[in-house]
């Protein structure tokens, strides 16, 4: 069985005896020509990859499946100047891709999710993101699965398919988070003394930001107590420094200033008959 028979039994049908010298050198000079081209195209597309940043993530991608297509269509077209008909040959591979992208199914899912991450960016490495259920620093965004590790050092694979097409919360982007609290205090600690209290501990923490000011309201007349809610600004790496710090200040700066911090309670009489 020679190599017709071979490719015929395919469903490719060549016909290699017709070939001539003029026809080979012309084969050659196609081979020859079409590297040039796909080498000068690939520089034309590494410039433009270059220069966008929101693509420079995908590079390395993008210019494997620019090759690969470039030289499919340098195949094809050698396949035609040997007398092979590249229908055929197109119809195999594409029944051939479809098998694949079936068995393929969900890793192309989140190889497109991934593709949309690092194009659209809602985040980077080393921001702190809720998203999909998950909260934690991103430690790795590739093209399958995005990487999270929690505030107990636990480490979480997310499929990028999920991410993609979830509401993402990012705490880091806007590089600074406001601390927003609330305290009660009784009825008979007036406005001042409470709001004194108060600011006496916002000016020993030096993490809070003086622009914007830290804001101290009173919000609320509840049956017991009084809600005061103080807001303040800090950088996104130092929330939960400035927010606990507020919150154990708070609590001792109302004892030195003889303010009651209330707490709802039931009193109960029992009158003798």
């Amino acid at each position: 069985m020679n190599a017709e028979d071979i490719l015929a039994s395919a469903g490719i049908h060549v016909n290699l005896g017709a070939l001539t010298l003029g026809g080979i050198l012309r084969v050659v000079l196609l081979v020859l020509v079409g590297m040039m081209v796909i080498r000068v195209l690939l520089k034309l597309v590494d410039r433009m990859l270059d220069n966008s940043k929101s693509l420079s993530s995908l590079k390395v991608y993008i210019r494997s499946v620019t090759k690969v297509v470039l030289w499919f269509l340098l195949v094809l077209m050698v396949a035609s100047s040997l007398g092979i008909d590249t229908t055929s040959l197109i119809a195999m591979l594409s029944v051939a891709g479809l098998a694949v992208s079936l068995a393929l199914q969900n890793t192309l899912s989140n190889l497109a999710g991934g593709i949309m991450l690092l194009v659209a960016k809602p985040f980077q490495v080393g921001d702190y993101v809720e998203a999909d259920g998950v909260s934690g620093t991103v430690s790795a965004v590739d093209l399958s699965y995005t990487t999270f590790v929690t505030v107990d050092n636990k480490e979480i694979f997310v499929p990028n398919s999920q991410l993609s097409s979830a509401k993402v919360v990012n705490y880091t982007a806007l590089g600074r988070r406001r601390v927003d609290l609330s305290f009660t205090a009784s009825y008979e600690a007036s406005t001042a003394a409470v709001k004194g209290a108060i600011r006496e501990v916002l000016d020993t923490i030096p993490q809070i930001m003086a622009d914007p000011a830290p804001e101290i309201w009173l919000t609320e007349y509840q049956s017991s107590s009084i809600q005061y809610t103080v807001r303040a600004w800090t950088t996104a790496a130092d929330y939960w420094a400035v927010y606990f710090a507020i919150q154990e200040g708070v609590r001792e700066s109302f004892q030195r200033h003889g303010v009651e911090m209330t707490y709802d309670h039931l009193n109960v009489h029992i009158l003798d008959k």
